[in-house]
């Protein structure tokens, strides 16, 4: 008979994975993770949002894990405090900004704690702020803020513009920059150390856990990278299908408790044919 496989720690996106559509973490999803502690496995988040637009999520978690902001930019304890970050090279920042405004989509610039926009009535920068729950910063030209940055969003609702924009950055940048869809409408431009397969790699070591032990989840072409460097992975029933074939299991929708489906399923609960896969 094959052995269960052993998860040690469970990683998560959070838009699209860990919260519903409308930004809620179900009470099912919290006792989801609560049984994860009781049966010793760990649990962390990951996200391009900033650490501080993460902070409504720590208390209801009572996240004991390093926390990483910024698709992997930024990794914080659960009072904020830095334990590492990396920042776009000044000179990837500006050319990243140049191309993303070059295709007539909206850029917005990310530090360490502020979130800057050229346009407040922009599409998603108020259901971002919601999201977040802090205010951006309006400025005409994003200047020294360049020299700072740890993320670059791209945004449009032209979907098919933004694939094609995410394929020309990844080819005009190259090994200088990570740029990935965090959803259908941002394009996140970040260090190239700053992405969900690296998380998985400081998660690690931060915690002492074989990669092979790590289970990941999420939605986006973004978390296939974390998909790879993990020793189980699972896509959302919300997810395209370029991200379900790259899984190992694919559970519900975010918004049908896949999150909690797919714990209760695939980690504390795995038939023989799950383990097998």
């Amino acid at each position: 008979m094959r052995e269960k496989r052993k998860i040690s720690l469970v990683i998560a996106d959070v838009d699209g994975t860990l919260v519903t559509e409308q930004k809620v973490l179900t009470n099912r999803a919290r006792t989801a993770i609560q049984a994860l502690r009781r049966h010793g496995v760990r649990f962390a988040i990951t996200s391009g949002r900033p650490p501080r637009g993460l902070a409504m999520l720590l208390g209801p978690l009572a996240l004991d894990t390093p926390i990483a902001g910024f698709n992997g930019g930024i990794f914080v304890n659960s009072d904020m405090t830095v334990i590492e970050e990396h920042l776009l090279a000044p000179k990837t920042a500006h050319h990243a900004v140049d191309l993303i405004r070059a295709h007539g989509m909206d850029a917005w610039v990310y530090t360490s704690d502020q979130w800057l926009i050229r346009d407040r009535e922009a599409p998603h920068v108020a259901r971002e702020q919601w999201t977040v729950k802090f205010p951006p910063t309006v400025v005409d030209d994003f200047g020294v803020a360049l020299q700072h940055a740890v993320k670059i969003v791209g945004v449009s609702d032209d979907l098919d513009r933004l694939a094609r924009v995410e394929k020309e950055v990844q080819d005009v940048l190259g090994a200088s920059a990570s740029a990935a869809r965090s959803q259908p409408y941002y394009l996140d431009v970040t260090h190239p150390m700053a992405n969900k397969g690296t998380v998985v790699q400081a998660l690690s070591k931060f915690l002492s856990i074989p990669p092979a032990e790590i289970a990941t989840i999420g939605d986006q072409p973004n978390d296939v990278l974390m998909f790879r460097k993990s020793g189980f992975s699972i896509a959302m029933g919300n997810a395209g299908p370029d991200v379900k074939k790259q899984a190992h299991a694919v559970t519900g929708s975010y918004n049908d408790e896949g999150f909690a489906k797919a714990i209760e399923q695939f980690i504390l609960n795995p038939t023989p044919a799950e383990v097998a896969r």
